[in-house]
């Protein structure tokens, strides 16, 4: 039996993506740069999620019915990084989203009332 975690964890990417290429419509996921950035924080991601859920000394927990129990790198549950992908890439989308929107308004004009 999946865990709602791992159920979760494959979920939220899925979902971000969607709505990313439905209704945001930034062009993220088509940006090399944007691909650099997951790369780079996943990187340190595992650097910190290694150490914090190492089997040896974990300071996070983790129910086992909860999780697939696929640990990679480190002891690293594989469903951080579906919500780590999520996170960062929901984050970035809506940031550019409302840059786009400060950039379309004129009333957003400095000086301007």
């Amino acid at each position: 039996m999946t865990g709602e975690y791992t159920v979760a964890a494959l979920c939220a990417p899925v979902a971000v993506v969607a709505l990313e290429l439905t209704a945001l419509r930034t062009g993220l996921l088509r940006r090399r740069r944007f691909w650099v950035t997951i790369v780079i924080t996943l990187t340190f991601q595992v650097v910190v999620d290694g150490w914090l859920t190492k089997l040896s000394a974990p300071i996070v927990l983790y129910r086992r019915t909860a999780i697939a129990g696929v640990r990679w790198p480190w002891d690293i549950p594989v469903e951080d990084f579906g919500f780590a992908f999520a996170m960062i890439t929901m984050t970035l989308a809506l940031w550019e989203r409302a840059l786009r929107r400060e950039r379309d308004d004129p009333a957003a004009e400095p000086g301007r009332e």
